[in-house]
């Protein structure tokens, strides 16, 4: 499908002086694209130069549209020597390619130069024009739509969901080539920026073309990754989930009897459920019309007897499966090899059970990468981790992984790969299987429905050939199936939970030294390590858990990053109270320690403290679990099962287990053992650990549980720190108190500087850490803080709207569009009779429609930026397509710049500046699911030297009112600052 680019340059401003004789500048621009490069005049002695350039034009395949940007150079021109490079523009094309995007790119960009930064402005026009073709060997995906939000897009409704799709490119890093020993700092930079940026187009037209053979038409959920793996080279890896969506027509409700012509109707051949909505579509198999993108090829199924494989598809991709069910019709499900879902919210009910975390690691030496065509190694590193969470999943019970995530963490020749997820059962209804399958025999066991607010925390696995220890205990809620003490998930807590008080944030960090090593000896040592840091990092979960009184987690996601000399590890969770889930009881110290810390009364203290610490946490957050008696659940109350215990040490063995287990304290107890000195410096570390000042609440989901009014004010910040160890004698406790103060201070320094925004919340808080020298620790952290209405807190909606917007009509049971408690709070999206007030906006970008601000006589769009999958008092009426950027920043005068602080500030606010000049040349006013992937910092403070790499994505949309047809108007957000584009960097 051949299609033409048009450029056309119009005019800069505020350029930096060039000539020193005359403090200007003579301009001009060059326009590249592929091997075709256009000039502009030269624009003589004027810093705000006008070129109003003739329309650059050129014809190029639309596989080129995809994997190239356009490229924008602007230069000083000189007589007699080299011109001079004053910056450049990347503009991703790729936005232009759907059908329901913008017709054109138009705004001011920010000229940016990898050593100077920000070097003033130029105004662009970009146009594409596409000529259809039926190709069918093409190599484009052009159509396909990228969201990085990890929930089903807020206008759209999805007819299906096909699955996991993943694709990673290789390449040699330009940093570590032969040629970078000649060329300047300047041109080494701009050489690896180029290629991530056309890495990054190739990786996303070939996961395009994965969906369209799966039969979808977007990736929701995606997630890209770069592995800077050095002199071995450079991966760009990315993983989604493929989806059909349908765009929710403007102007009437959805409709459950058609479906805009195309398809058969979602159900109008089945009967009806009282069940909830899935997005998982069937297709009968008689239907004269078959599913959009259908593959011509389908494959017949192949049956396996491994136990580590799931048995839901061959490797080969998709699965035609017959299902004859007592609905006497046949239907035709699309599934992949791995069942895995990058999504971390659905719909009520889509979850049937969760069984729990599961995660793999694994540690691998680097090789060169001598054929970037043939990344096969990497491939089949990734394959080994999924395939071993996919047998972690079956060992739970469970068919699907839900909110799954990969990550890396490399240092030198080192490379620890890391995937997770959490392993749940989805609805049965909609997954159907052939006859034969083991899994039919499974679903069996769920005929009967259960309660929505509980039914996800029912245990999937058999009570009674479990291949763990678990302490069960019936549900509190339904008391008739069987639920675990505590609940570990990587999702947002799912709609229909019922929850008591409100949720925190809940961290965990650990730190271990290790010797320095080369090659295999290094990667032994820190598989070594790995196993017992992880269990370190739960028993510290569990703690603090236990210590707030709560009884799950969500969102939870653990990093281990790798140095030279030692290992980090950070776990982030939302902690709650499920009422349907039993309450943690008391914690219990036991055991006995050493000298003179054996004090009867030192032991006693401490459990004083504990307790109040305990009863404090209650009050704060508000945990009143209501109490069941027998006539309310009308049946007998088990007695209360005995709590499993997490004891500090590792080596017990199990005879002096269950020797503590039957001779100490009361059978609903959490046991403490202190059986030496670090053991009572962890409780002591464990009683220290702060709590959020009156007014605030954190956590690192996208909403805080037990929060529901929440207001309009909305701050996104973001921060980085380094700190440089000093002392090269530190121990492991040493270490591990510095890592976690520069923690618990980069908290409290959001807490003291939103202090005007109170009561507020600071919601998907997202660390990220990394050791990027020997005697550096990283912390960067990203979140939004947001005001909620302090009266009304615990008035929880009765019914959630949003659902019933993205999935089709004739699944649900119509719900009253207003609460018991009033109207629906302003978070939700608006009820479906108000959809019929929001008109489309003209497919050209419209002046008219956006919001502005005007600065010294010019017009500055003002755009939002959250990362959240929504902004609050607003409605999103139109995705404008993916943004995902790669800077690199560099300095030779750090000192003369505020040292890492300064260096660090003023890149983030530059960033942050490019991002929103880009969203506002497709016509947007807003990012969604912002988030910073990668900040990698490395200095050299002796020769006033630094370098940071940061990548960046995010949704652009176009946000509305809730009230309002016109797009949301221009108020700057605290902190915000249009010239520099910073909200709040630190």
């Amino acid at each position: 499908m051949p299609g033409k680019l048009k450029a056309k340059i119009v005019a800069g401003r505020h350029l930096p002086v060039m000539d020193r004789a005359s403090d200007l500048t003579d301009a001009f621009v060059e326009v590249k694209f592929g091997n075709t490069t256009f000039k502009t005049d030269v624009c003589p002695k004027s810093l705000n130069p006008q070129w109003n350039s003739e329309w650059f034009k050129f014809e190029v395949d639309d596989e080129d549209l995809q994997d190239e940007p356009l490229q924008i150079t602007v230069l000083d021109h000189d007589t007699y020597s080299a011109n001079d490079a004053i910056g450049k523009v990347y503009i991703d094309i790729d936005p232009l390619l759907c059908s329901e995007a913008a017709s054109v790119i138009s705004g001011w960009f920010p000229i940016y130069d990898t050593i100077h930064g920000i070097r003033g402005e130029i105004n662009v026009l970009v146009k594409v024009e596409l000529f259809n073709d039926l190709n069918r060997f093409r190599q484009s995906s052009c159509g396909v739509k990228f969201f990085c939000t990890t929930s089903i897009p807020r206008c759209y409704r999805a007819a299906m969901v096909h699955g996991f799709v993943e694709e990673l490119v290789v390449n040699e890093d330009p940093e570590y080539q032969w040629i970078d020993r000649i060329r300047t700092p300047r041109a080494s930079n701009e050489a690896r920026q180029r290629l991530i940026s056309l890495m990054s187009g190739e990786l996303q037209r070939k996961i395009g073309l994965k969906v369209l053979e799966m039969g979808g038409n977007a990736v929701v959920g995606y997630l890209q990754c770069f592995d800077l793996e050095g002199e071995s080279g450079l991966v760009v890896r990315a993983i989604g989930t493929a989806c059909t969506l349908d765009k929710l027509s403007s102007g009437s409700a959805p409709n459950t009897n058609t479906h805009d012509g195309k398809e058969p109707v979602f159900g109008e051949d089945l009967p009806s459920f009282s069940g909830p909505p899935t997005p998982f579509r069937a297709f009968p198999s008689s239907s004269s019309s078959p599913p959009p993108f259908s593959p011509s090829k389908p494959c017949s199924r192949q049956s396996s007897s491994s136990d580590t494989d799931l048995s839901l598809t061959p490797k080969t991709g998709k699965v035609q499966s017959v299902f004859s069910s007592t609905l006497s019709d046949q239907f035709v499900l699309y599934l992949q090899e791995f069942p895995f879902f990058t999504l971390t919210s659905f719909p009520p009910g889509f979850l049937v059970h969760v069984g729990g975390v599961v995660s793999a690691r694994s540690v691998k030496l680097l090789d060169r990468i001598h054929n970037p065509d043939e990344p096969e190694t990497r491939d089949a590193w990734w394959e080994e981790i999924r395939q071993e969470i996919k047998s972690h999943a079956k060992a739970l019970g469970c068919h699907a992984v839900v909110g799954y995530s990969e990550s890396t963490s490399i240092c030198e020749e080192v490379c620890i790969l890391s995937a997770s997820g959490t392993a749940a059962i989805l609805n049965p209804r909609y997954m159907l299987m052939e006859a034969n399958t083991r899994w039919c025999v499974l679903f069996s066991r769920f005929e009967e429905p259960s309660p929505p607010s509980c039914g996800f925390c029912h245990i999937p696995y058999d009570e009674l050939n479990m291949p763990f220890p678990a302490q069960l205990t019936y549900c509190y809620h339904c008391r008739r199936q069987k639920v675990p003490d505590v609940l570990f998930t990587t999702i947002d807590m799912p709609q229909e939970a019922a929850v008591t008080g409100k949720g925190c944030l809940i961290q965990a960090r650990l730190c271990r030294l290790k010797k320095k090593a080369q090659g295999e000896v290094n990667a032994t040592a820190i598989s070594n390590l790995l196993p017992f840091m992880e269990y370190e990092l739960h028993t510290q979960l569990m703690n603090k858990l236990k210590l707030r009184s709560m009884n799950a987690l969500f969102g939870l996601h653990i990093q281990i990053s790798v140095g030279e000399n030692m290992l980090l590890g950070l776990a982030s969770a939302t902690g709650v109270y499920l009422t349907a889930l039993p309450g943690p009881g008391g914690i219990q110290i036991a055991g006995k320690t050493p000298g003179d810390l054996s004090n009867e009364h030192h032991i006693l203290t401490i459990q004083k403290r504990i307790n109040d610490t305990i009863a404090k946490n209650k009050e704060l957050y508000q945990i009143n679990p209501p109490e069941l008696t027998e006539e309310v659940v009308g049946s007998p109350i088990p007695e209360p099962r005995q709590r499993s215990r997490l004891l500090r040490s590792h080596s017990e063995s199990s005879d002096e287990l269950s020797e503590l287990d039957l001779s100490h304290g009361k059978k609903d107890a959490f046991v403490l053992e202190i059986d030496d000195t670090d053991a009572v410096e962890d409780i002591h570390s464990l009683l220290t650990d702060a709590s959020p000042p009156t007014g605030f609440y954190s956590c690192n989901t996208e909403l805080m549980p037990g929060i529901y009014n929440w207001t309009s004010g909305v701050q996104m910040f973001t921060s980085v720190r380094v700190f440089r160890l000093s002392n090269a004698n530190l121990t492991n406790q040493g270490l591990n108190k510095i890592f976690t103060d520069l923690c618990e201070n980069l908290l409290k320094s959001f807490y003291f500087k939103l202090r005007s925004m109170i009561p507020c919340c600071l919601c998907h808080l997202n660390f990220t850490v990394a050791v990027p020298e020997e005697e550096l620790i990283q912390v960067a952290v990203t979140a939004v803080a947001m005001t909620f209405d302090k009266d009304q807190t615990q008035e929880k909606p009765a019914d959630n709207i949003f659902w019933y917007l993205h999935f089709p009509l004739s699944f649900v049971p119509s719900p009253p569009l207003v609460s018991s408690s009033g109207p629906l709070p302003a978070l939700s999206v608006p009820a479906v009779s108000s959809l019929e007030h929001c008109s489309p906006l003209p497919e050209g970008r419209s002046r008219s429609l956006r919001s502005n601000r005007s600065f010294g006589g010019s017009s500055v769009t003002v755009v939002k930026m959250t990362p959240l999958s929504f902004l609050p008092g607003t409605r999103i009426i139109k995705y404008l397509g993916i943004i995902n950027m790669f800077f690199i920043r560099e300095t030779t005068s750090l000192r003369e710049e505020g040292g890492v602080s300064g260096f660090l500030h003023s890149f983030i606010a530059e960033v942050f500046a490019m991002v929103r000049a880009h969203v506002a040349a497709l016509g947007g006013n807003a990012v969604v699911s912002y988030s910073m992937k990668e900040c990698v910092l490395m200095e050299n403070p002796n020769k006033n030297q630094a370098q940071c790499l940061i990548n960046v994505s995010g949704d652009a949309v176009i946000c509305v009112k809730e009230t309002d047809q016109e797009p949301m108007p221009s108020t700057t957000n605290i902190g915000q600052t249009c010239s520099s584009g910073a909200d709040g960097a630190t």
